[in-house]
């Protein structure tokens, strides 16, 4: 791993990818992305597959929830899922440490739930899109089934929160 500009801590691994300085999105982490998530600051993973990632990756210092779903328009993520990864994610973030989303390939649940909470820190279901898509090559925050979800997801939390 390389080292980035001081005030930025390493450079993650080609399929890591940074959205801010405290929100990553990846596809499905292997044992040997361990190490690499723990240099990274990150402190908790919000794991979207059905399935579990590894153990050590999921060991301490670093949290993990399990938020299962499928990647499916038949099947539309759970906005409370979404609000529970959010509200997780959000009290992390304000500590300064860093929050891992993943899922299988890091295109659909993984960048829906990124989008998420880059609008829970306030942006705006268009910005935090744009935003992902310009850090994450893979995205695609805009297919239709995603896209509906997220802005579901906004339209919630500005109820709720304002």
């Amino acid at each position: 791993m390389t080292k980035a500009p001081a005030d930025r801590g390493p450079v993650p691994p080609p399929d890591i990818s940074r959205i801010t300085d405290h929100l990553f999105i990846s596809a499905f982490p292997e044992a040997e992305h361990a190490e690499t998530i723990r240099a990274l600051n990150v402190r908790l993973i919000l794991s979207m597959p059905l399935q579990k990632p590894h153990h050590q990756v999921r060991m301490a210092p670093v949290k993990w929830l399990h938020l299962r779903t499928v990647d499916s328009p038949l099947t539309p993520m759970p906005i409370s899922v979404l609000r529970r990864g959010v509200e997780a994610a959000l009290p992390v973030i304000d500590d300064g440490h860093g929050v891992l989303v993943h899922c299988l390939a890091g295109v659909h649940r993984s960048v829906a739930m990124a989008c998420c909470i880059l609008i829970g820190m306030g942006y705006s279901a268009e910005a935090a899109m744009t935003l992902v898509e310009e850090k994450r090559e893979v995205a695609d925050p805009r297919v239709w089934y995603i896209r509906r979800r997220i802005e579901k997801f906004e339209r919630s939390w500005r109820k709720r929160h304002g």
